[in-house]
């Protein structure tokens, strides 16, 4: 398990994302669980992962049977549950290093569980997908309610002690393309009339997943390029 001191190198960036000191041996294996992995962002993500030797995965969800094809690798398990399962939900979590969650619903009481179950499993590193417009940083637009259960999410992540990095992705769509930028926390979030692929928030997530450290404690707009 990965629970690494993380300090700010302003110095360092990959792909124009803030890079940030962290410890670990290269090439060792590293064990991801995601958390709702039938989601459509998830999938373009499991691909992705799949190609990399060094990644076991855990694949998290209420629907396994969408991925019982994956049981086919040696490196994935799948595994039925629900987040607010805290019994499953802790075994699952057991031995990882990075927990990506894409979640829908009860957004902040599965944000809590989870922040929960990485403290007593002492894993760090979180990436959890939330939405544009949480800050009102969008330009013009006042989204209201509909994106409470985002913002609460996010409230109680950024409480939290973790090496977590929020992704609040724009509207999106299907397009086989990656093409994206991203803005932080108090950036005003650019582009948002035009919607971005879900392979975009894909290739992000799996840097994130990845490179350790790469915008650790950030909170990271993505909008199309």
């Amino acid at each position: 398990m990965l629970d690494l001191p993380v300090r700010a190198d302003p110095t360092r960036e990959r792909n124009g994302l803030a890079l940030y000191s962290v410890s670990r041996q290269e090439n060792a294996v590293m064990n991801i669980l995601i958390l709702g992995a039938s989601g459509q962002i998830a999938r373009p993500v499991i691909e992705r992962l799949l190609e990399r030797p060094e990644v076991r995965l855990t694949l998290y969800s209420r629907h396994p049977n969408n991925l019982r094809h994956y049981d086919l690798s040696s490196h994935v398990r799948v595994v039925e549950g629900d987040v607010m399962d805290e019994d499953r939900l802790l075994k699952a979590m057991t031995g990882q290093d990075v927990v990506y969650a894409n979640l829908s619903g009860e957004l902040e009481e599965q944000a809590q569980e989870i922040v929960s179950a990485m403290k007593k499993c002492q894993v760090s590193r979180l990436i959890f997908i939330t939405s544009m417009g949480i800050y009102d940083e969008v330009p013009g637009e006042r989204y209201g309610t509909i994106l409470d259960p985002y913002r609460g999410a996010a409230k109680v992540i950024e409480a939290s002690d973790l090496d977590f990095t929020l992704v609040r992705p724009a509207w999106l769509n299907d397009d086989n393309e990656v093409s994206y930028g991203t803005t932080r926390k108090g950036e005003p979030f650019k582009n948002p009339s035009q919607t971005v692929s879900r392979r975009s928030v894909a290739d992000l997530v799996v840097k994130l997943a990845t490179t350790p450290g790469l915008e650790s404690r950030q909170s990271l707009g993505v909008h199309k390029a």
